[in-house]
Parts: C-alpha cells; structure tokens; sequence
C-alpha cells in the first residue's frame, strides 16, 4: 500500500466516524448510523468520480472502503459511552477527513489532466460534499452553507499544494503538509471561533 493509498483510507475511517457520530447524536438506530457514516465517507468521492468519468466509483472496486466505514462504524458503537465529548471527537474526525480528503481530490483531478483551479475544485467537493449529504440527512444547515469558515480551508490547501508543487519537493512530503495545513487550520478555526460575515438581507 502506497502513502496516499494509506491517506484516503485515513480520510475514509475519519469521515465514516464523523458520520456516525453525527447520526448517534440523532438518536438513530444502527442502520441509520451505518448509512450516514457511509454516505458522509464517501459521498464527495463519488459525486467526483461521477464527473471525471471515473466509474464505477472508488468505493465499488475497492471492498476496503467498506471495510473501513464498517470498523468506523463498530469503533462508534462501542465507544458511544463517552458521547460527553462528542463534540471534540466530532471536530477532530472531521478536521483529518477534510485534510485528506481534499488532497485525494486534487491527485484524482492531477490523475485525470484537469487544470490546477479544476483541481482544487474537485479537492474541496470531495472533502465537503460527504458533510453536506450528512447534514441534510440529519436535518441540519451543512456546514460550507453557515458562517463558518470551511471551505475556504480547502481551497487555501489547493493553492499550498501547488505551490509546494513548484518547489519540487517530494510526492509525500507535499502530501503530509497540504494535509496537516488543512488540518491544523480547521482547528485553529473553530478554537478561536473564526468566521466569514454574513450576508444581511435588507428590505425596504
């Protein structure tokens, strides 16, 4: 197993919880934490699978994606006793799934001869658009849609990866710090409450 093929399996197992998570916290019963961790781990995959023409998706030829949602889910069940700290367990599962998930975009799009913005494009729906399936499921606002900066994050580490692209560092070496970049934003994000203005709308 190459580094990167370990990444997106990382990403998978830290969305896959972070759905679950979130279904736990609705009160569903174990299939619906089942299907929410899967559609949240690899929901962004395969809407960018679907539009580069790359099918069947990911997730249908390689069983190791759903080897790894189901341990995301079984590590959920068994540890739903500590749900006190749901929300620390939420932000860091979902921080390491943007983080990778956002780079295994980017490659896919380098995979297929895309262009850099293209790239990025493909980067940040890949790691948002699992969250945004997830929410709706739930019954939430999704998160890119609220004030909270998220998005964003991803964006900016298209960009890091590129640029450290022009530096001609190694394969893995901008892999890991366009990742932890991601990462370590995110956290710094919601630690000191960071967000975007929003957009009032004023009638006459």
């Amino acid at each position: 197993m190459t580094f990167f093929e370990a990444l997106d399996l990382v990403g998978t197992l830290a969305f896959a919880i972070s759905g679950a998570l979130t279904a736990l916290h609705k009160r569903m019963d174990p299939f619906g934490v089942l299907i929410i961790a899967f559609v949240t781990a690899v929901g962004g995959g395969t809407l960018r699978d679907v539009l580069i023409g790359r099918t069947p998706v990911g997730w249908m030829q390689d069983l190791n994606y759903l080897y790894i949602i189901s341990l995301g889910f079984v590590l959920v069940l068994i540890f739903r006793g500590n749900l006190h700290r749901f929300k620390l367990s939420m932000l860091f599962s979902d921080s390491i799934g943007l983080g990778v998930f956002t780079l295994i975009g980017i490659q896919k799009g380098l995979d297929f001869g895309m262009h850099p913005f293209i790239c990025v494009a493909l980067g940040t729906m890949t790691a948002c658009f699992g969250g945004v399936i997830r929410d709706v499921l739930c019954a939430e606002i999704p998160v890119i849609f609220r004030k909270e900066i998220y998005a964003t994050i991803c964006i900016f580490g298209g960009f890091v990866f590129f640029m450290l692209e022009q530096g001609n560092f190694p394969d893995q070496f901008i892999q890991l710090v366009t990742s932890l970049v991601i990462i370590i934003i995110r956290l710094l994000v919601v630690k000191f409450n960071w967000s975007l203005p929003t957009l009032d709308l004023k009638l006459k």
